[in-house]
């Protein structure tokens, strides 16, 4: 049984006129007559009665026209809903974040992004990047805000921040007393204690990076899975540490350690990958607003 079938009975039934109802099917009257007996036959049931001068819904044919038409109500709310799910009107989006990110991106994005969306239901997931890419990929996210370079080369992304690194120091540190206009060369950082994000956090691969860049390798004496607890930890004086600029200025408590810019300090770049098209993508991004972009 098709639906199309159940589409003839009811205007069979609408019309109780075989050549009306085949001009608003669009089909010729004969090949309606056709289908109609096709269908009867295959069910077991005459759904109507003809005559020369009229067309009666038996009482077999009034349950099918009943059920007929809850079932075709039913498939075009399954369109609709699948509709509104595809273009974004309604649904479900899981967002996962780094700790940074949903500290100090999330409070700028989420807001526009229900304002402009409210049927859609943001679930928010915070783990690793190298986790964060794996839910991506999998489908289990459907966005998430990561640090680049990005590990997995199947995800797609759009840059949305572009960030400073700065470098952090304890307050009775050397060069906690340097002038900002005189910054700091990160090779004279090779015999400092360095604390950095656990791994597994792209942050941290960051640290490694711009030490191995200017010819050592980071001595990294304490590691956190939170920044803000990387910044406490130098403030009380354990080790220097690299930071996003967007962190350094959210100095929440007394344990804020001063901020040293660095020679050559390349901005840090955001993204939003995503595993499930462009279509989420685009309508998160319309909701950074420019301070988030």
């Amino acid at each position: 049984m098709e639906l199309r079938q159940l589409q003839y009975a009811l205007q069979i039934a609408v019309d109780k006129n075989f050549s009306r109802a085949a001009e608003k099917l669009h089909i010729a009257q004969p090949s309606l007559s056709q289908r109609l007996s096709k269908l009867e036959k295959e069910i077991g049931v005459l759904l109507f009665q003809r005559t020369t001068n009229s067309v009666e819904v038996t009482y077999a044919g009034s349950l099918f026209v009943e059920k007929a038409q809850k079932i075709l109500d039913m498939v075009e709310q399954l369109k609709q809903e699948m509709e509104d799910i595809s273009q974004m009107r309604k649904g479900k989006l899981v967002v996962g974040d780094l700790p940074i990110t949903g500290a100090h991106v999330l409070p700028l994005v989420l807001p526009v992004f229900q304002e402009r969306y409210p049927e859609i239901d943001v679930h928010l997931v915070e783990d690793t990047t190298a986790n964060l890419e794996q839910l991506t990929a999998s489908g289990q996210a459907d966005i998430s805000l990561l640090s680049l370079p990005l590990g997995d080369d199947a995800l797609t992304y759009e840059p949305v921040i572009e960030e400073e690194i700065v470098l952090a120091v304890p307050p009775q540190h050397p060069l906690s007393r340097r002038p900002n206009t005189k910054p700091v060369d990160l090779a004279a950082l090779s015999g400092e204690s360095f604390i950095a994000l656990k791994k597994g956090q792209g942050f941290r691969k960051i640290t490694i990076d711009l030490c191995e860049q200017a010819g050592f390798i980071p001595n990294i004496v304490f590691e956190s899975s939170n920044i803000e607890t990387v910044q406490s930890l130098v403030a009380a004086g354990m080790g220097i540490a690299f930071v996003p600029d967007m962190v350094s200025r959210g100095r929440w408590s007394e344990l804020a350690p001063p901020i040293c810019p660095w020679q050559a300090a390349p901005p840090e770049r955001w993204s939003s990958p995503t595993g499930k098209g462009d279509t989420y993508r685009r309508r998160w991004m319309r909701s950074c607003p420019p301070s988030a972009k």
